[in-house]
């Protein structure tokens, strides 16, 4: 089980492998008012960098799970690095349908909704590991602006303009499924260059090392391609944030 060997090339530089940067996640631990012994459950745990700086600056305690051998090998060598390997495990698996046994205090899918479908089935995934008053996390795309071709929305890796929604409507759409936004953090375009343009020079440095590879093709196509997609469409249509949500009060009239 792992993810395709491109990703793992790509980004195996990373620590975080979204637009956030170490300071958002600083700003979101603190958002959430994370208490010393909080449990989080983090799908999609990629090198386990929100679990690692937040056992270390909260106390939590935590469970990654991540279907990439190689970041979760990062990730328990970043709980050695951080002193919390005693607070946080990391388990190389499929975190789709993943349910804990243990409730958590914060259930967090922070940019891997496709592992239920897309937020909506993240959100009933996670649900199901979360106690009662606990926080949900879902870190999600959405449109800064609406392309205004198909064509556009491709340049951004979405399949159509419908994948992804703006702001406002994001937003309604979880009080459609009867949660309360209690927190939001955004990434921005510095975070987009971060998580793109570190990718660039892990590749030259592979291709390098690895002329001969059978990857190689792939890897100097993009490459050749990727930085110029990522100024012309990611970074001018393509927003990235990280939800808290909790569930709906039914109020007694």
């Amino acid at each position: 089980m792992d993810i395709p060997r491109i990703f793992n090339i790509a980004e195996s530089a990373h620590r975080i492998h979204n637009p956030f940067t170490p300071d958002k996640f600083a700003t979101l631990g603190a958002a959430l008012r994370l208490e010393s012994g909080a449990r989080v459950l983090d799908l999609g745990s990629g090198s386990g960098e929100m679990l690692c700086t937040w056992a270390r600056d909260h106390g939590i305690v935590g469970t990654g799970i991540d279907m990439s051998q190689l970041f979760t090998e990062q990730a328990k060598i970043r709980a050695e690095e951080l002193g919390v390997a005693h607070q946080v495990n990391f388990i190389h698996g499929d975190a789709a349908g993943y349910i804990s046994d243990e409730k958590a205090d914060v259930a967090a899918c922070v940019g891997a909704t496709w592992i239920a479908g897309g937020f909506a089935g993240t959100i009933e995934l996670l649900a199901r590991s979360l106690r009662a008053g606990g926080i949900i996390l879902i870190g999600e795309p959405y449109w800064r602006q609406l392309p205004p071709t198909e064509d556009i929305a491709k340049g951004c890796l979405a399949n159509s303009i419908s994948d992804f929604l703006v702001i406002p409507e994001l937003i309604a759409s979880f009080g459609h499924l009867g949660y309360d936004v209690v927190e939001m953090v955004l990434a921005n375009q510095d975070g987009w260059d971060r998580y793109e343009a570190a990718k660039w020079l892990t590749m030259r440095r592979w291709l390098e090392a690895n002329p001969d590879d059978g990857l190689a093709e792939e890897v100097r196509s993009q490459l050749t391609s990727e930085p110029e997609r990522h100024a012309a469409y990611t970074r001018e249509y393509l927003g990235w944030e990280v939800f808290a949500l909790m569930p709906r009060l039914c109020l007694m009239a």
